[in-house]
């Protein structure tokens, strides 16, 4: 195992919320990030800044200087080895404290907005997987269904669109010898290969012959260059045996990309709704969780809510929240769906844990 990879164990492991991420979902998010060295007294952030960054501490000690809740000047240390380093440092936009390496550190930034979507992405993803897998009418479509949701091809497309997505793909049978896609051609649509084998081929100049780079069998996704770049396709490809494929028109990739409306409430309505009988539905993560919540939520991880959801009752009311809004909208609309009473928490537990007192979080 290199350091990559010993690297990517370590964060699946112990940052919140990236240990929620799967596997091809992390391999993803590394692929822009890299462990950051910090001296002895270099800032990390100042008070104001607006970075829209997760921090992680790695290593090594920091000091976070702000003012507390009687407008006092207030300073702590974290240490990496702290339970708290387990979660991003000090993370409120605009920060509200500055931080200074105390030690030499070592430190990772992720793009608070990329980590989110692939986050509410990946589980909104989990919830439909476990609703295929308890759908006998689906088991000549699950492989290639759970094949799709489980890569990250698609993460681009609001989560609440993947049951869309889904539906979206079109059946076309094939045989031995036919052509799906020819090199230098527009490309209108990428596909999955359902059942069979296909040859992939290309020439490196228009009057060479072809040559045999490839052969996919099922499970394998192809030409999905062309559903966000307008360029001709690099290869042909030619089934090897007959086949069955899913296509996914480019046409339709466009009319997923847009988000569904939700119905959210501003927290002083959704307070007034819990007063009246509805109930708070959280469908973080467990640590987040634990960190501090809405008093009286149901914990409902996104990731499990298609399996939890029957503990919900679809003639109550239930308000769901998250951190950014992202993953309560998918877990709303997904369950709007499936016929229950649900709207989200306009500015998620952030608006709520900074107008309640005594609410359990970070302070810093």
């Amino acid at each position: 195992m290199n350091d990559n990879d010993s690297l990517e164990q370590h964060i699946l492991k112990t940052l919140v919320p990236v240990n929620e991420l799967t596997s091809d979902h992390l391999r993803s998010l590394m692929r822009n990030h890299a462990v950051e060295a910090v001296c002895k007294g270099q800032m990390l952030f100042d008070v104001g800044d607006c970075d829209n960054n997760n921090v992680y501490l790695l290593s090594g000690t920091v000091k976070l200087v702000g003012k507390d809740d009687t407008g006092e000047t207030s300073t702590r240390f974290l240490n990496a080895d702290d339970p708290e380093a387990r979660f991003a440092l000090a993370h409120h936009q605009p920060r509200r404290c500055r931080a200074d390496a105390h030690s030499d550190c070592s430190v990772i930034r992720f793009n608070s907005d990329r980590l989110d979507a692939m986050l509410a992405w990946d589980q909104a993803a989990q919830y439909i997987i476990l609703d295929i897998s308890s759908r006998r009418d689906l088991d000549e479509d699950a492989d290639w269904m759970l094949t799709l949701l489980k890569s990250n091809l698609f993460y681009k497309v609001p989560p609440m669109n993947i049951r869309q997505i889904l539906n979206k793909f079109e059946s076309v049978c094939l045989s031995s010898g036919d052509t799906v896609l020819r090199q230098g051609e527009i490309g209108d649509g990428c596909y999955i290969i359902k059942e069979g084998i296909a040859d992939v081929t290309r020439s490196k100049a228009e009057n060479q012959a072809s040559e045999l780079v490839a052969q996919l069998g099922v499970g394998r996704c192809f030409g999905e260059d062309a559903l966000v770049n307008d360029t001709v396709r690099n290869a042909t490809v030619v089934m090897h045996t007959n086949g069955v494929l899913k296509k996914l028109n480019k046409k339709d990739f466009f009319l997923l990309l847009k988000p569904v409306d939700i119905v959210s409430v501003k927290l002083l309505e959704a307070k007034q709704r819990i007063d009246r009988g509805a109930i708070w539905v959280d469908v973080r993560t467990q640590d987040e969780f634990e960190q501090g919540h809405c008093d009286g939520a149901l914990h409902m991880p996104l990731n499990l809510l298609k399996l939890k959801s029957r503990l919900l009752d679809k003639q109550q009311e239930y308000i769901l929240y998250c951190n950014s809004g992202r993953r309560s909208s998918a877990a709303a609309h997904l369950l709007g769906e499936d016929g229950f009473t649900v709207c989200v928490l306009d500015g998620g537990f952030t608006d709520y844990a900074e107008q309640e007192e005594g609410y359990f979080g970070q302070t810093a």
